[in-house]
């Protein structure tokens, strides 16, 4: 048993109730590692939880996050493969609550625990599986994208959304960044966008036609939901398909029925945890990220790094949406 500082919440709120608190973490049971954090990568997971409004509901107090990198310490019983001084990251678990990310010292089981190319940062490793496992589960393993594909792409400035268009454009499709603004045009046109267009400043269904022609949009991956359904399903394809994988838009998402009829589309919710918790997928899922590391065209974009001591100021940043890519916190 050792001691190390977490972070924890006993009511929910806002940022503010995040606290840093010593904890005893045990030795690692069977099948799992104890693992020195070097890095935390954030995800807006973490806040819904934090305010009470994410798919599941801890009992209080509660641990929280998804992602981190660092240096094995221990292996429990029955774990092959991992030894004591391993660099390695983690793949995002089913619960947060279960296995809380957020401290100097956490256990994971072995599965879920990756040795990741040397050549990565830890800053870059913590902001790695989250993000290039829900845009490969949905774009490569489910949408089956591949050459000549036209995707569409909202919140492309998030680490999901630009892990997306780095895999998109592995694959030979072409990506579609959708933003809300034009301030990020550049940006995301330099992170390898083919078009940019600014669903607050443009006629989305009109730029979309516009940029596709009689080919359309066959695969849209849509982190926002809300309004932007109706001109995104109507520029889609026949038989395309829309994959939801968030809910950022507080404004109530209609049915497109007449549309989505007239053009037999799919529109089909998704969470990460459909991957990492298949084992053949999920081989198949680092297989392709590891050699997309390893060859140069997928790079974790980091938005900015803070300190473990200011959590509370990072998830303030998370929540700004002002970040462009993966907001990291080093221990």
């Amino acid at each position: 048993m050792q001691t190390a500082r977490v972070v924890r919440f006993h009511q929910y709120g806002g940022p503010e109730v995040l606290r840093i608190e010593s904890a005893e973490v045990p030795e690692p049971a069977a099948g799992e590692v104890r693992i020195r954090v070097k890095a935390l990568g954030l995800n807006r997971a973490e806040a819904l939880l934090r305010t009470g409004r994410y798919i599941e509901m801890p009992a209080l107090p509660s641990g929280l996050g998804l992602e981190a990198a660092g240096v094995i310490e221990s292996v429990g019983p029955d774990v092959e493969g991992l030894a004591p001084g391993d660099a390695v990251s983690i793949v995002p678990p089913r619960s947060m609550v279960r296995w809380p990310a957020y401290g100097e010292l956490v256990r994971f089981p072995a599965e879920l625990v990756v040795k990741h190319p040397p050549s990565l940062s830890w800053e870059a490793a913590a902001a790695l599986w989250m993000p290039y496992l829900t845009a490969y589960g949905a774009l490569v393993d489910i949408a089956g994208l591949g050459k000549g594909d036209v995707v569409a792409i909202t919140a492309a400035s998030s680490s999901v959304g630009l892990a997306a268009i780095q895999i998109a454009n592995r694959v030979g499709a072409m990506p579609i960044a959708i933003t809300r603004s034009s301030a990020k045009r550049a940006a995301l046109l330099d992170a390898g966008a083919r078009h940019v267009v600014a669903s607050d400043e443009e006629d989305l269904e009109s730029r979309l036609k516009e940029i596709t022609g009689e080919q359309g949009v066959r695969v849209v991956l849509d982190a926002v939901g809300g309004p932007i359904f109706e001109p995104l399903t109507a520029a889609m394809s026949r038989g395309g398909m829309l994959i939801e994988y968030g809910g950022l838009s507080p404004a109530p998402t209609p049915f497109p029925l007449f549309t989505v009829l007239s053009k037999s589309l799919t529109l089909r919710g998704y969470l990460v945890h459909e991957i990492a918790g298949d084992p053949i997928r999920l081989a198949a899922a680092k297989a392709f990220i590891l050699r997309g590391l390893e060859e140069g065209e997928l790079r974790p974009v980091i938005a900015r790094t803070f300190d473990f001591d200011q959590i509370v100021e990072a998830h303030r940043y998370l929540e700004s949406n002002e970040q462009f890519g993966k907001v990291v916190v080093r221990v």
